[in-house]
């Protein structure tokens, strides 16, 4: 028989921990471990109900990371409807007990924290192929190439933290539409730092390039920054194709490339409230002096890509459509003036 104690706040298992010298778990505790798993499914739930497009067409590890979380809700609901076995160490038990249900909210937090930003139109019928542009896509990137012959350079980009990389096909589209092989990455868990490994990947599968422009939105720029920073300093060490350009959206470095031999160019949007304009002002003194700046004017954060609104960003005095055309041909500019 299975009878609650109300003074002890414990279950008593007809006996099942008789003999051990402890007691079963805490009812208390048996209920918000029931509820953090509860939450756990909720957080899935809500997860593929606002961003499905970008959990489908991302990167797979956010995928399997909403996997697991409904493994494990499911294996904590079912363990906690089973008889609680009384535990020789009481405290110790307790201990990790308290432990594991903390581990689970942070956890269900960093799921929830890290729910993608789906991309919204004009960017997925930018993803369509036609008689211009070709579009391919793999689990770790999306890959827009001229259907004609490509140009010798070639483009690879970092989306900007938490954002699906097809959020941005509709503003590069027209650098594969100008004979750009363009490769877009899809980063585990949308984070940029856990692309790393991604242009190596990209140079692979762009053979025939000869040289690259790298770039990236926001974080995005950070890890591209980083990544032709690294080429220059070893240009042509494994044979592949040298890096040229480094286009920053809403971005600058977390180091200091004043000195790097590669032409850059930033783009940045004078009503942004995360790379804001004093931000990218303060960048000039960490690139190289010749670096070329635009300053969108009226334009904001999430106008780099079409992904919706963003959390903290600032207020646009122009369409988002304006500041898209704008971007896509300053870039195409700037890839263009690097062809050999």
């Amino acid at each position: 028989m299975r009878e609650a104690e109300d003074g002890g706040g414990t279950v008593d298992d007809g006996g099942a921990g008789r003999g051990t010298g402890g007691a079963a778990r805490p009812v208390w505790l048996t209920w918000t471990a029931r509820t953090v798993a509860a939450a756990g499914l909720v957080v899935v739930l809500w997860a593929c109900l606002t961003a499905w497009g970008a959990v489908v067409h991302g990167h797979p590890a956010y995928a399997v990371l909403l996997g697991l979380t409904v493994l494990c809700s499911a294996l904590v609901l079912w363990r906690s409807l089973r008889p609680a076995r009384a535990r020789r160490r009481r405290v110790l038990a307790l201990v990790l007990d308290v432990a594991l249900v903390v581990a689970g909210l942070v956890w269900l937090a960093a799921v929830a924290w890290l729910r993608p930003f789906t991309a919204v139109e004009p960017a997925p019928t930018a993803m369509l192929s036609d008689e211009v542009v070709t579009v391919t896509e793999s689990a770790t990137s999306v890959t827009l190439a001229p259907a004609g012959e490509a140009d010798a350079t070639a483009v690879f980009f970092q989306p900007g933290a938490k954002v699906e990389a097809r959020a941005y096909a509709a503003v590069l589209r027209p650098l594969a539409e100008e004979g750009h092989t363009v490769v877009i990455a899809k980063q585990p868990l949308a984070v940029a730092f856990l692309a790393s490994g991604a242009f190596d990947a990209a140079r692979e599968s762009v053979p025939d390039a000869e040289q690259w422009v790298v770039g990236g939105h926001s974080l995005g720029g950070v890890v591209a920054s980083a990544e032709a920073a690294s080429d220059a300093e070893a240009p042509d060490a494994d044979g592949a194709a040298p890096v040229v350009g480094l286009l920053l959206y809403a971005s600058y470095p977390a180091e200091d490339l004043s000195g790097i031999p590669v032409a850059v160019y930033s783009v940045s949007a004078s009503r942004d409230g995360l790379a804001t304009p004093a931000k990218i002002e303060a960048s000039r003194e960490v690139l190289p002096a010749d670096t070329r700046f635009t300053v969108l004017d009226g334009a904001v954060h999430a106008f780099f890509g079409d992904y919706g609104p963003q959390p903290g960003d600032g207020t646009p005095t122009i369409t988002h459509d304006a500041a898209r055309s704008a971007i896509s041909s300053v870039s195409a500019q700037f890839v263009e003036s690097l062809g050999r």
